[in-house]
């Protein structure tokens, strides 16, 4: 990775969890806050690929985790030396199926496991922030525009802003916020597109107000943002370029 430019040091000496830093947002978000000064913890299902992101970035500690494995989910937070000033979530994946293909019991359980996952994370990591620390999730946009196979993911993207909400106020004086970014460039993405991925790269680029694809780093950029602006809790930032301003 080339070193980009010196950023503020306005993290220094602060100590932030990245669930989810292997790769995409939540490494992008931990090579930030490590940039800006701070300590940094990851965590990620995959402990080869964590083990490599870990050490690229200089974190303090890595951990391999499932985060919708509830009870391992306390542990890892147990487990932390002591307080700490920020915790982000990037775990997750989004649900699409027709109606005609989908499996009930399995759509269920992605819902299930969604909401176990953040108020997982706001139960236990909550516990261990600090006050005017923050909690972060990512989330979506993707669900905002009916369509046929994205209910499940739909019905997520009205939820998570609400729940959100409600954890600021239960969780005060540590702050809650929601990044909810629309198409993203991340290997997730290329995952679910295959060979349709440039494709939808192009397509964006000529349709997007700001003519670009937006990357992990802008969404990382907000999720900063939000660890340093201490008047901010209970929100919901949209980062998807414009995307929802232009026809589908």
């Amino acid at each position: 990775m080339t070193p980009g430019p010196p950023l503020p040091q306005d993290l220094a000496d602060q100590s932030v969890v990245v669930i989810g830093a292997s790769s995409g947002i939540g490494l992008a978000t931990a090579r930030q806050v490590r940039r800006r000064g701070a300590r940094v913890v990851m965590a990620g299902r995959d402990p080869e690929r964590l083990g490599r992101a870990a050490e690229e970035v200089g974190a303090e500690r890595s951990a391999p985790l499932d985060a919708a494995d509830t009870d391992r989910l306390r542990e890892f937070f147990d487990a932390l030396p002591g307080p700490v000033d920020h915790v982000v979530s990037t775990a997750g994946s989004p649900f699409y199926a027709t109606l005609a293909d989908m499996d009930v019991d399995e759509a269920c359980a992605h819902v299930g496991e969604r909401l176990a996952l953040t108020l997982g994370v706001a139960k236990y990591g909550g516990a261990v922030v600090r006050d005017a620390g923050t909690l972060v999730f990512v989330g979506g946009t993707g669900g905002r525009r009916p369509g046929a196979g994205s209910a499940v993911t739909s019905a997520l993207t009205a939820a998570v802003p609400a729940l959100t909400a409600s954890l600021a106020v239960e969780l005060a004086p540590v702050r809650a916020n929601l990044v909810a970014p629309g198409f993203v460039d991340t290997p997730l993405s290329a995952s679910l597109l295959g060979d349709r991925l440039e494709e939808r790269r192009e397509r964006l680029r000529a349709t997007l107000p700001i003519r670009r694809v937006v990357g992990p780093d802008d969404v990382a950029a907000v999720i900063v943002h939000l660890m340093v602006n201490e008047a901010v809790t209970g929100a919901t930032y949209d980062v998807d370029g414009g995307q929802q301003l232009v026809p589908p």
